[in-house]
């Protein structure tokens, strides 16, 4: 029977040699464990996206690459720089330091991909060879060989059906043999390029990897010992939770709680596959465990928060009775790829909320709503979303909530489409205090 584990470490989770041993130690404790896919340290990616912006002068880069060079460095001496890996890394940086130098010159959406992708490559490669030294067989595999994707650059989408494919061939007879250690983030386009998968690609990596090769669970190291109530650093009686439903989850990740990316869950929600997050720290802390199903279904499970939220009321006198208007407001909308979070309508009204949206509300999209409505735009608010189960069966529920936010003004409401939120809109200067007295209230220990 199949009992293969996938374990994705996260760029804190292999910041330095100290921490990679952490997470040898980890993958040591479990041989059902044979893939761990791995971001680039901590700090590597930051320098790299600089790098590929082209924006730098040539001082800058150069101090760059010189941060790049110590985080690097500082490993490999910690292994006693083996001569073949010293050669490989510091051929790598020398490709960075090119592809670089290209950039500024004529930066591109391909070019920066391809720089950003170098951080998984090198910490995939020092991981192995920290594995060896400890005496653990390893090896190192391409995920680009497997990870084929669309040619969106900075946001590739993977090719599913493909990659089911080549994991059976390529990847598959690796794991059921040894240790597998392989990128996270990062694909390859048809033609070869080197593409990523956008925020939270690691985390998504790492569950269509497990999806691929029908593994029994996905362990997500980070630098948190699960996922709280709410965040611990707002809130300091936040608490850890010990299990929670993917439907939960997935409301979570969605509305704003940063331990685990939205798209992570969708591999594994198609196949129930059961869901570790951890920190790779303290790992005999514990975690969270994400199921499909569990024990307890509280009617309020945690808070998240979503700050620099955008409210676009769209107006149309003509709207009553009128056929057609909302299908040509997510037109535009669909167009110009923008995603919609909240939303309500009145009579001649539709009001909608993005995510960070002040950057897409470009002229163009402003210049095609404004043909069909009157458009009110709204910045500085915050989203909070109450998660937990049976919230709209449940009489009283939004008594409970609302007695909490007698002295707020709300900007919209959104509640009753799913049993496992309630979501509303408030000034984000009223956001630390309002999730403060909504977890007192209603998350007590």
């Amino acid at each position: 029977m199949n009992q293969l584990t996938v374990a994705k470490f996260g760029g804190t989770s292999v910041v330095d040699a100290e921490a990679m041993s952490r997470c040898a130690l980890i993958l040591e404790e479990n041989p059902n464990t044979r893939l761990a896919v791995l971001s680039a340290s901590s700090g590597v990616t930051n320098i790299l996206v600089a790098l590929a912006s082209g924006e730098q002068l040539p001082d800058a880069r150069t101090a760059l690459l010189g941060q790049l060079t110590e985080i690097q460095q500082g490993i490999l001496n910690s292994l006693d720089k083996p001569e073949m890996l010293t050669r490989h890394i510091e051929d790598i940086l020398v490709h960075i330091k090119e592809l670089s130098d290209s950039a500024a010159i004529s930066p591109t959406k391909a070019l920066h991909d391809e720089i950003v992708a170098q951080g998984e490559l090198m910490s995939t490669r020092l991981f192995v060879e920290l594995l060896r030294s400890r005496g653990t067989p390893a090896v190192w595999f391409d995920v680009r060989k497997v990870m084929r994707t669309d040619d969106r650059f900075s946001r590739a989408t993977p090719d599913l059906a493909n990659l089911q494919a080549e994991v059976e061939k390529e990847l598959a007879p690796l794991c059921a043999n040894q240790l597998v250690v392989t990128q996270g983030f990062i694909g390859a386009a048809k033609d070869g390029r080197t593409t990523t998968l956008g925020r939270g690609g690691s985390d998504f990596s790492a569950a269509l990897l497990a999806e691929a090769l029908n593994a029994v669970a996905v362990q997500i190291w980070t630098d948190v010992p699960g996922i709280y109530t709410t965040d611990p650093r707002l809130v300091t009686a936040a608490r850890p939770i010990s299990e929670i439903s993917f439907s939960e989850a997935s409301e979570m990740a969605t509305f704003g709680a940063k331990v685990l990316h939205p798209a992570t869950l969708q591999p594994a929600v198609r196949q129930q596959i059961p869901v570790f997050v951890g920190s790779s720290r303290a790992p005999e802390s514990g975690g969270t465990w994400i199921r499909n199903e569990t024990d307890s279904q509280p009617l309020f499970r945690a808070i998240a928060l979503r700050r620099n939220q955008v409210l676009l009321t769209l107006t149309n006198q003509s709207m009553f009775q009128v056929h057609g208007f909302l299908a040509e407001v997510f037109g535009i909308l669909a167009k110009h790829k923008i995603s919609v979070d909240l939303i309500t309508t009145s009579v001649i009204s539709v009001s909608l909320t993005l995510d960070s949206g002040a950057e897409l509300l470009t002229d163009e999209v402003r210049e095609e709503l404004n043909k069909h409505c009157h458009l009110q735009v709204e910045h500085d608010l915050a989203l909070i979303a109450l998660i937990g189960n049976r919230m709209s069966e449940v009489s009283g529920t939004s008594s409970q909530v609302f007695k909490a936010l007698i002295d707020v003004n709300v900007r919209m409401i959104c509640y009753g489409a799913s049993s496992h939120n309630l979501c509303f809109l408030i000034p984000e200067a009223d956001s630390d205090r309002v999730v403060n007295t909504l977890h007192q209230e209603l998350l007590p220990a």
